[in-house]
C-alpha cells in the first residue's frame, strides 16, 4: 500500500454528502505522483488539499471523550507550543514517514492492528505511552497487545512522560534502539506511536533518522513535519544527541551550550552514536 499522509482510519459506514468545513470521511483518489499508488478509506484534516468522493459516517461513537481531548490538547499547546491537536473520536491516524517506518497515533481497539497488518505490512509496533497514558484515555491494551501476538506483530514499549522534554531525552536512545533494530530486521514496516502522534512518536523517528540516516536535525526535523504536521521537541533530541556524542564525566553541561548546538554532528560523532544506540538493544 503506497503512502497516505496524514490518513484517519474509520470503520464506521459511509453515505455520499458534499464537500464541508469538517473532518470527514474520504476515498482518496489523489492524482498526486505521491498518492497514485494508493486507495483507502480515512478521514482527512480540513484544508487537505485531495480529489475523489467525499464521504461522512452515517454514525459517529458519543463524544464521551470530549473532556478529555480539550484537556490534553491544552497541555500539548502550553508545553509543545504546538497548533495541532488530537481528536480520539475519529479513531487511530498515521503518516508513512519512509518506506518502512509510520507515525501516528494510538491504536484503540484490536481491529486498528488488523488494519496496520493488512493494509499497511506493519511487522512492529513501538509504543512509547505510560501505562497512565492507556488508562486516561479507556484503552484495552491487552487485548492490542494479544492481536499483535497473533497476528506475528512484534509490540515493543519504551515508555516516556507526556509533555516532559526530559524523560523523552533520556528516553530517546533506547526508543531509537528498539526502532532502529526492527527496521534492520527487514520484516515490514515498523509503526511508532504515543498517545497523539505528535509528540514523542515523532521525537524518535526524527532522531532515528539524524543519527542514522545521515540527516542533520534540521533535514530530518523537516522530512518528518512535512509529511506530519506536529511539534517534537527539537531541544530533547539535542540534548540526547550530546548525551550520546559527549558521554563524559567532565562535559559542559547541556544547558550553557548554545541554541543550535548538537543540530549536526561530525561522521566520528554519529558513529559513536550508532555504537551507543545499538549497544542498547535488549535492555
Amino acid at each position: 500500500m503506497g503512502s497516505v499522509s496524514n490518513a484517519w482510519f474509520c470503520s464506521s459506514s459511509v453515505l455520499i454528502a458534499p464537500i464541508e468545513n469538517k473532518r470527514v470521511c474520504n476515498f482518496v483518489v489523489s492524482t498526486s505522483r505521491n498518492a497514485l499508488k494508493s486507495s483507502k478509506i480515512c478521514c482527512k484534516l480540513p484544508g487537505t488539499e485531495s480529489s475523489g468522493i467525499e464521504q461522512i459516517p452515517t454514525s459517529r461513537r458519543p463524544n464521551s471523550s470530549g473532556t478529555k481531548m480539550d484537556e490534553y490538547n491544552i497541555a500539548m499547546k502550553k508545553m509543545m507550543r504546538s497548533p495541532h491537536e488530537y481528536h480520539h473520536d475519529l479513531g487511530m491516524n498515521y503518516t508513512l514517514i519512509t518506506d518502512n517506518l509510520i507515525v501516528g497515533s494510538q491504536p484503540q481497539k484490536p481491529e486498528d492492528i488488523d488494519h496496520l497488518k493488512k493494509e499497511e505490512n506493519v511487522a512492529y509496533i513501538l509504543n512509547l505511552q505510560q501505562d497512565k497514558d492507556v488508562e486516561y484515555w479507556g484503552i484495552d491494551l491487552q487485548s492490542i497487545i494479544k492481536r499483535c501476538r497473533e497476528l506475528g506483530i512484534r509490540h515493543m514499549r519504551r515508555p516516556a512522560r507526556d509533555f516532559d522534554p526530559d524523560s523523552l531525552q533520556s528516553g530517546l536512545p533506547k526508543a531509537v534502539s528498539s526502532l532502529e533494530w526492527a527496521i534492520s530486521e527487514g520484516k515490514g514496516k515498523v509503526y511508532v506511536h504515543c498517545t497523539a502522534g505528535l509528540g514523542r512518536a515523532p521525537a524518535v523517528a526524527i532522531a532515528y533518522m539524524f543519527w542514522f540516516c545521515g540527516m542533520n536535525l534540521n533535514k530530518a526535523y523537516d522530512t518528518l513535519t512535512s509529511k506530519r504536521p506536529c511539534g517534537p521537541n527539537r531541544r530533547a533530541i539535542r540534548g540526547a544527541t550530546y548525551d550520546l556524542a559527549k558521554n563524559d564525566p567532565w562535559k559542559e553541561p547541556f544547558e550553557n551550550l548554545p541554541e543550535n548546538a548538537f543540530e549536526g554532528i561530525a561522521d566520528w560523532e554519529r558513529n559513536l552514536i550508532k555504537d551507543r544506540v545499538r549497544s542498547l538493544r535488549g535492555s
